[in-house]
C-alpha cells in the first residue's frame, strides 16, 4: 500500500510503498477514507519534536474509514462498517481509564506518534477503540472529530468546565480554536474570539462567537476585554501554543477565572504566582479526549449542533500531502483532509 513516511525533521514526507498491515486478534483493518492534517505533525516536520516511535514512521492521527477486514475475536464490527478512529487509544484498565480520564491513560498510544498512523491507504488497530459512524455523515469530514473537534469538546466540557452564562475567551482561531468557539457556544458561553486573521474571526462569528478581537486593531487586548466584560472572562482557552498567547489568556481572566491551555509549547511560560493566589485563579491543561465522549460528539454533529463543513477547507490526495503541509505553513484554510 502507499503511505507518507516521516524520516526526519526538515525533510518532506516520502510517498512510498510499504507492507500492508494485517489485523491481529481483536483488531480490524480499515481502509482510510480521510485523515485530518494537524499542526502537531508540523512540530515533528519543522520543529524537531520527537515521535515516541523512532522514524521511519507513518504520521496522521485523525482518521475515519471503512472496515476491510477483521481479526479473530472481533464481534462488534464487520467488513463494510464505517468507523471513526480516535487519535489516542487507551487501555481501558488503568486507574485513569477507570476514572474516565482516558487522556491520561498509563498505556496511552497515539497514532502517528507511538505507532504508525493513517497517512496511508490502510491501518490496523484494536476494534475496541473504534466508533461507528452513521451513513449520512461524510467520512472525509467526520475524520476531523478524532482530534480537531474532540480535543476542544473535552477541553470545554471537562477541563474549562464552561457553564451557561460564562464569558469565554478563545485565543487562537485555527482548527482547534474555532471548534473551541462552537463547543463553548454549545455549552452556553458568551464567546469572545481573538485572532490576527479577520477571515478566521468572521468564521468564528458564524460559529457563534458574540465578539471578535484582532490584536492588531486594539492597543491592548487584555484592557479591551476587561473593559468590555467588567473585569475579565470566566474562562480563557489558549489554542495556539506559544508563551505569549498563554500569558495573554491568563491576563484576560477575571478574579476566580480559569485558563485552559490546549496549545503545545516546549518553552516555559512565566505566570504570576501572586495573581494565581490572590485572585484564586486556576490554570489547567487539556489533552486529547477520552473515547467515551466520541458517540456524544457524533450525535451532536448528526443533529447539526456541531458543524464540520466550515472547518474542513478541502481534501488533498496522498500524493500531494507535502503541498498540503505547505498550505498549512502559509495559514491557508482551517483543516485539510488527506484522502488516501
Amino acid at each position: 500500500m502507499k503511505a507518507a513516511v516521516f524520516h526526519k525533521a526538515g525533510q518532506p514526507l516520502e510517498i512510498t510503498e510499504v507492507p500492508d498491515p494485517s489485523p491481529g486478534s481483536g483488531e480490524v483493518l480499515v481502509d482510510v477514507a480521510g485523515c485530518g492534517m494537524c499542526h502537531t505533525d508540523l512540530h515533528y516536520l519543522d520543529h524537531g519534536v520527537k515521535t515516541f516511535k523512532s522514524p521511519p514512521i507513518i504520521l496522521g492521527h485523525e482518521p475515519a474509514g471503512t472496515i476491510a477486514g477483521v481479526g479473530e475475536d472481533v464481534t462488534e464490527f464487520a467488513v463494510g462498517d464505517r468507523v471513526l478512529i480516535p487519535a489516542v487509544l487507551s487501555c481501558g484498565r488503568c486507574s485513569y481509564c477507570r476514572q474516565g480520564r482516558e487522556s491520561l491513560c498509563d498505556r496511552m498510544v497515539m497514532l502517528g506518534n507511538h505507532i504508525d498512523g493513517a497517512y496511508a491507504e490502510r491501518i490496523a488497530l484494536p476494534a475496541s477503540d473504534l466508533v461507528a459512524v452513521p451513513d449520512e455523515l461524510s467520512l472525509e469530514h467526520v475524520c476531523v472529530i478524532a482530534d480537531a473537534v474532540s480535543t476542544p469538546y473535552h477541553a470545554v466540557k471537562d477541563r474549562g468546565r464552561v457553564r451557561p452564562g460564562d464569558t469565554v475567551a478563545v485565543v487562537g482561531c485555527g482548527g482547534v480554536g474555532l471548534n473551541v468557539v462552537q463547543c463553548a457556544v454549545l455549552a452556553g458561553g458568551h464567546v469572545i474570539a481573538v485572532d490576527l486573521s479577520d477571515e478566521r474571526l468572521e468564521l468564528a462569528r458564524t460559529l457563534g462567537a458574540a465578539e471578535t478581537i484582532n490584536p492588531d486593531r486594539v492597543e491592548r487586548v487584555d484592557k479591551h476585554v476587561k473593559k468590555a466584560t467588567g473585569g475579565g472572562v470566566d474562562v480563557a482557552f489558549e489554542a495556539i501554543g506559544t508563551p505569549d498567547t498563554m500569558r495573554l489568556g491568563f491576563d484576560l481572566l477575571r478574579r476566580g477565572g480559569r485558563l485552559c491551555v490546549i496549545g503545545f509549547s516546549h518553552k516555559d511560560v512565566p505566570l504570576s504566582a501572586a495573581k494565581i493566589m490572590f485572585y484564586e485563579l486556576e490554570v489547567v491543561g487539556s489533552l486529547g479526549c477520552g473515547g467515551s465522549l466520541y458517540p456524544e460528539i457524533i450525535d451532536l454533529v448528526r443533529a447539526g449542533r456541531l458543524k464540520l463543513d466550515p472547518i474542513v477547507s478541502g481534501t488533498v490526495p496522498l500524493s500531494e500531502i507535502n503541498d498540503g503541509f505547505d498550505r498549512m505553513r502559509k495559514g491557508e484554510g482551517i483543516r485539510w483532509v488527506v484522502t488516501p
